[in-house]
């Protein structure tokens, strides 16, 4: 019976301390944020989600009346910034801004030092993007066709330039060759403002980017652009025909970004923060901004990026198999 008695103790104990607990984290939950919020961008400045970060921190900071930090922590594919929101403290002080290929790159990492589902919690989808085709202003390339020949002409003669292996450009890319029979060499770099200068002075021929980050090279004649990766055309380009026009229906180009915390980060904060970002992605000034950028501002449930980042990471496995995509 002392025995007996004893265990009950423990366990009323435990369940005593557990419920403690959780009436501490209810509590830091209600008071959240009561310091500087730190937004996690896991590319260079001047990228997609650097901008998406930068647009809205300034709106976040007004509205959650605290300020919000936009940390660049680039490297390794975006899994440095990644890994770093996935250990930090659940605790609403350290967000991700996540993009599709942060899926992609989990698909053929061998050491994974966190899961890309497991790891975090969803917040809401931010943006979705457009993939593009483009060669220097100065290469002989003037459409997808010439690229296509003098590929097929020259097997491993092209060399194609992404911001290192796993990232949505190697994988659109890899997807384009496969579709076009044609063989060009992969040039990783570590991060995208190399590669786009690379691309420029002509050192590498063609490159898979998004519309946001093409945008300024190709205004300023830099950059052309041969196609968007898209079933329709592109609002920014409208007189751009899409990679499906002209011959590659299947090739998959659409980027999405999306807002993410730490697993185990209260409801009460995840559920402010999604509230509070939607807003933010209703205002017109934001909408437009983004939409001069080739983004469009989305929103919604977090269900809807948790169910999106499931899905997708089998898509992109199967397609990881069929190209050989690696993490090398």
């Amino acid at each position: 019976m002392a025995m007996i008695m004893s265990a009950v103790s423990r366990l009323l104990a435990r369940l005593a301390a557990l419920l403690l607990l959780a009436g501490f984290a209810g509590v830091a939950a209600q008071s959240w944020p009561s310091r500087p919020v730190t937004l996690i961008v896991s590319q260079a400045p001047g990228t997609a989600p650097d901008f998406i970060a930068r647009t809205l921190s300034v709106r976040m900071g007004e509205r959650l009346k605290v300020g919000v930090v936009v940390d660049n922590r680039g490297g390794a594919s975006g899994n440095i910034g990644a890994e770093y929101v996935a250990k930090a403290a659940p605790d609403g002080y350290t967000l991700y801004l996540a993009p599709s290929s942060f899926i992609m790159g989990s698909t053929i990492s061998r050491n994974p030092r966190f899961d890309p589902i497991k790891s975090f919690a969803s917040v809401l989808p931010l943006a979705d993007g457009l993939q593009c085709l483009v060669v220097s202003g100065t290469s002989p390339i003037r459409s997808v066709k010439e690229l296509v020949a003098r590929a097929k002409a020259s097997p491993a003669k092209l060399f194609y330039a992404t911001p290192g292996n796993g990232t949505a450009h190697h994988f659109i890319m890899e997807q384009f060759k496969m579709e076009a029979g044609m063989d060009l060499v992969h040039v990783p770099y570590k991060g995208l403002p190399g590669a786009i200068v690379d691309l420029i002075a002509g050192r590498v021929d063609v490159m898979m980017m998004t519309t946001a980050a093409a945008a300024a090279h190709v205004q300023s004649g830099q950059l052309r652009m041969l196609a968007v990766v898209s079933p329709s055309r592109s609002p920014l380009s409208p007189d751009m025909p899409t990679l499906a026009e002209q011959g590659y229906p299947h090739v998959r180009g659409a980027s999405w970004y999306g807002l993410l915390a730490p697993a185990g980060t209260p409801s009460e904060v995840l559920a402010r923060l999604n509230t509070e970002m939607n807003a933010i992605l209703a205002e017109k000034p934001v909408r437009d901004a983004f939409a001069k950028q080739g983004l469009e501002a989305t929103g919604g449930a977090a269900l809807r990026l948790a169910e999106a980042m499931a899905s997708e990471r089998e898509l992109w496995r199967k397609i990881a198999e069929l190209t050989g995509i690696s993490a090398e």
